[in-house]
């Protein structure tokens, strides 16, 4: 009789086994990964406040060398190549050969003149890709949604 049990353990592990185990994977993913995903979100707001705020530093550092704000025809590639402007004294962001895309892989927006009497204003249409919606990311309101 021993041996039969020996021989019975052998064998593997019975169905209701596997099922037990699938069930206890099943819960766990379904708390984690919901976890997970909202981190990866945060961090891309985090990078897109943190990019937007570069391009701050770097704007008003070009105001003080230009005497004023890049126009929205220049735009923010201003900041990496002269496009001729007198006592431009660049590139004013370090290591970049072109403008970045936000964490969702949509340009930067820049305005010039901003609104509401705001000399300009730089935002990300975040994860929708759609301007003026309640995920986007502004220079003047540089808040987590």
């Amino acid at each position: 009789m021993r041996e039969r049990m020996l021989r019975r353990r052998a064998r593997g592990f019975t169905l209701i086994e596997l099922i037990v185990v699938i069930i206890i994977l099943a819960v766990l993913a379904a708390v984690v990964i919901p976890n997970v995903i909202h981190r990866t979100d945060d961090a891309r707001v985090s990078s897109a406040i943190a990019t937007i705020q570069s391009f701050d530093t770097a704007l008003d550092l070009y105001r003080a060398d230009t005497g004023q704000y890049p126009t929205v025809e220049q735009g923010l590639n201003v900041l990496i190549t002269n496009p001729g402007v007198p006592k431009w004294n660049g590139p004013y962001l370090k290591n970049q050969s072109s403008i970045p895309l936000d964490p969702w892989n949509h340009p930067y927006v820049y305005r010039q003149p901003g609104s509401d009497g705001r000399e300009y204003e730089i935002s990300s249409t975040g994860p929708d890709g759609q301007p003026g919606t309640n995920d986007d990311i502004q220079s003047w309101n540089l808040q987590k949604k």
